[in-house]
């Protein structure tokens, strides 16, 4: 049973033919100010120039491992709902002089403008995109794409987390990450097409895999998924104060290669 209505926008740009990413831009009221500490999971205190402290709303559940640590330059958006508690959201991080999208929030939004533009041309011709598509009476995958060649479902996942210019996933155990891979494998064993989309939002890496280092069960569900048909992908993202834009596909790797000492 599909939630929401799908959407029939134009063929992609033939393979081979330059793509042109289409910037997702982040609210126009957003300022700069310095990360104090984050906590409670969904909030943060920030400082800004003039001295005044904030409490934001984060909108990441992972453990924003590498992009949390305090005195880092960050970027916050106002938004125009009255009703919140806490009107300003976290958007980015700046580590290492990296610029680092967290609000996952964002992510679905950046992977379907992704996909919609030619960027992600890893499906075929895209007809129709339908969002929060029910797969089961557990879960729940981000969408499902009806193509020139079938169906395909994919959950997104947003990475944040690189080390030794490797981009990891989790960044913390995640037993939902999980739970998606083995929805996915069970499609793919009916049929159907299936894929991991990782959304990496920094500059800094050049691969991705799985942190079998922080959640083992995970990286095992990866590899067990892939033996069974189940892509895994991985996507960059150029990061900046006006807006993200996916840029490029890079590698994704099962395993730790040679080149990675993370």
């Amino acid at each position: 049973m599909l939630r929401n209505s799908s959407r029939l926008f134009p063929p992609l740009a033939a393979p081979g033919a330059a793509a042109s990413p289409r910037a997702m831009h982040l609210p126009q009221t957003k300022q700069s100010a310095v990360l104090l500490k984050r906590y409670k999971r969904f909030l943060a205190d920030v400082r800004l120039a003039g001295g005044q402290t904030l409490t934001v709303h984060c909108p990441n559940s992972g453990s924003m491992r590498g992009c949390s640590t305090p005195g880092s330059p960050v970027v916050i958006s106002r938004s125009d709902n009255p009703a919140r508690k806490y009107p300003w959201t976290l958007e980015m991080v700046q580590e290492d002089g990296v610029w680092i999208g967290v609000h996952t929030g964002r992510t679905n939004t950046l992977v379907r403008e992704g996909l919609e533009n030619g960027v992600i041309d890893d499906f075929g011709r895209i007809l129709t995109i339908t969002p929060e598509v029910v797969v089961s009476a557990r879960s729940r995958l981000d969408f499902l794409i009806e193509t020139d060649r079938g169906r395909v479902y994919v959950e997104v996942k947003n990475c944040s987390l690189a080390q030794d210019r490797t981009a990891l996933f989790p960044d913390a155990v995640t037993v939902r990450g999980t739970k998606h891979i083995a929805e996915l494998t069970r499609l793919s064993e009916a049929g159907f097409g299936t894929a991991v989309l990782f959304c990496v939002q920094r500059g800094d890496a050049d691969r991705c895999r799985p942190a079998a280092e922080i959640d083992p069960v995970y990286a095992r569900a990866v590899a067990s998924a892939a033996a069974r048909g189940v892509q895994f992908l991985a996507y960059q993202a150029e990061v900046r104060f006006e807006a993200i834009t996916i840029t490029r596909k890079i590698p994704f790797q099962l395993e730790r290669s040679g080149a990675d000492h993370a």
